[in-house]
Parts: C-alpha cells; structure tokens; sequence
C-alpha cells in the first residue's frame, strides 16, 4: 500500500485525476466528490468526476456540478479519462461492482487508486486507503483527509465547504445518527466558518420537490405503509405502476423511508421498491437494530448499522413476505 508521504509528494505536482463514486449517487457521494474536486482544482490538478450513473436533481446546484461527467452519457469520454489518469480517487464506496461498468475499467487502469470509505468490509483494488467505519460520511473523511493528512486547511474554501457540509448533513440524516459526534459538529463550525451557508445548502437539498414526489409520497404514506406492532416495524412497498403514474426520477424516493421510521415505538424501517429488473430494498434502523445485518444475510446487500440497503431478484409481494418472514429471527431485537 501506499504510504501518506507518497501520495502528498504525487499530489505536490499537477496530476490527471479521476473522481468518481457509486451508482446512483446521493449527498454523500456527490458532496465528497465535488468538495475533493473543488480542492484538487485549486493546486492545478487535471480533475474529473464522473458518476456511474445519473443522480437527483437536488443536487445539482453544488459548485462543480458542472463540470460533472455521467458515464452512461459519456462513454468514451469516460473511458478516455479513466485510462489516462495519474490517480483514481474511489469515494463513498469499497467494491469496484459498486460503480457498475465502470469497475473494470477503474480495475484495469494503471492509475493509482485511493480509497476514501466509511462501508464496512472494502475489497482490495486500491493503492491508498483512507478508511474509518466510524465516520458519518465520506465528506467527513474527505475534510480530515484534506486537513489532517495534506496539511492544507487553508485550502478549505467556501466552495470545498459547502460540498462537504452537504455531504455531512445528508449522511448524517441531517445530524441525526449515533456516530455524529462533538468532532463532527466541530467540522461543521469550521465549514461554516469557511463560507457554507448551512439554511441555503438544507434548502437546495430539502425544500426542492417536485409536485410529483410530494403526490407521490402521499400514496406512500396513506396507501402503502403497513405497520407490523409485534416486531416495531413498518414497511413501505411500492409498485412500478406507482413509479410511472407519478412519474418517478432519480432521487424521488430519497428518504421515504425515514417517513416509517419516524412513527413512535417503530424500530426498523423498510422501503420495498419493484424497478424494471429487480425488486430494491432500503432499511433504516433506531438504536442498535443491525439493519445491514439483514441486508447482507438475505437480500446480497450490507451497509452501515443503522442505514442499509439491499436487492431481490424476486417480485415484489415475494420480497415483501420474505422480508417478513425474516423478522421472527430479529424479534428480540425488536422488541427489547
């Protein structure tokens, strides 16, 4: 592996770099690679993000976005950059299937890689990694591994700040989880103090809906939320007719989930979702519930402990059954 001392000396002098994060990315991913673009830019390193996929359009207005490349639109832009770059920065993901077609590419490449995580159980592709379960968010990482790592605090301007605060206040469920602690909301005072306006950076992220997702979140909430009393758990299952009436993009069904889990005395928390070629499933959790435990035993998924997420090539009423039939093994947990 690559030692810090190596990397700085790289990074000293201008570089081709890649960004790039997993599919579907969401504040965290895109947070942590525009906060990390917008300082590489500043020491006159050749940076590209490029995203696997397409993401919500809520996050759009981030400084950088801009320039922002998506591989499905851009192929062989993407595959010029990817196989020419110096170094390949591999953020808020740990397995190389998790940015799809581009893992072989990103695998092939001579680049060096550098891993900045917080997912448990990374595969080994990469030549540096700067990796701690414990943190709340990428963007967290990023701002420690700027700061601390290459020493360039200075470098932490308004721009750097409000991606990274966007990708701190989304992964945190806006400061909400267990592992936002004293250190984080320090980081917080310190990118507010650098220029991210947090009112405007929770209002492009949280008060910019569509008519059609709030309509959509209604069906949600009034037509499709069950609610299993015995196991302190609520479930919100979602058709594909459902995602066609109300015309369902990219970043719609963001936090639904939390909806659930914000009903007194509920523990866990399911969103079930039937998409073209499989069935999704998001799982959030209170206290110390394994929610990535399920995921990663029955539904070829993982995650953090109290936000998870996982896939069924079952339809939909089958995944839901099979969801439920799980919960007897968790009801200690459950009830306690």
């Amino acid at each position: 592996m690559l030692d810090i001392a190596s990397l700085s000396e790289l990074l000293a002098q201008p570089q081709k770099i890649v960004i790039t994060t997993h599919h579907k990315p969401d504040g965290d991913a895109m947070g942590s690679s525009l906060g990390l673009y917008n300082y590489l830019i500043q020491q006159g390193h050749h940076a590209k993000v490029i995203t696997p996929t397409d993401y919500p359009q809520f996050l759009n207005w981030m400084p950088g976005n801009d320039e922002v490349i998506i591989y499905t639109e851009n192929l062989d832009e993407s595959a010029r950059l990817i196989a020419d770059a110096d170094i390949i920065f591999c953020l808020d993901f740990n397995a190389l299937n998790r940015i799809n077609e581009m893992g072989v590419l990103v695998g092939e490449s001579n680049a060096i890689k550098v891993m900045i995580d917080h997912h448990l159980e990374p595969q080994d592709f990469d030549d540096y990694r700067y990796w701690n379960i414990n943190a709340c968010a990428t963007a967290q990482l990023v701002y420690t591994f700027i700061t601390q790592e290459l020493k360039h605090k200075e470098l932490i301007n308004k721009d750097v700040a409000t991606c990274l605060y966007a990708g701190i206040l989304t992964d945190s469920a806006s400061f909400s989880l267990p592992n936002t602690t004293s250190a984080v909301h320090r980081i917080i005072a310190d990118l507010i103090d650098a220029g991210a306006v947090n009112w405007y950076i929770y209002d492009e992220i949280y008060k910019n809906s569509t008519e059609n997702r709030l309509r959509f979140l209604g069906i949600c909430l009034s037509e499709r939320l069950q609610i299993l009393p015995e196991f302190n758990t609520a479930i919100i299952a979602v058709t594909h007719a459902d995602l066609e009436k109300y015309d369902v993009i990219t970043g719609d069904t963001e936090g639904i989930v939390n909806y659930a889990l914000s009903i007194a005395g509920i523990k866990l928390a399911a969103f079930i979702v039937e998409r073209n070629d499989r069935v999704k499933l998001s799982l959030r959790s209170k206290g110390e519930f394994p929610a990535n435990d399920i995921c990663k035993r029955y539904f070829s998924g993982g995650g953090h402990r109290n936000a998870a997420g996982g896939v069924s090539n079952e339809g939909l009423e089958a995944t839901v059954n099979q969801f439920k039939l799980i919960l007897p093994e968790y009801k200690k947990l459950l009830i306690q």
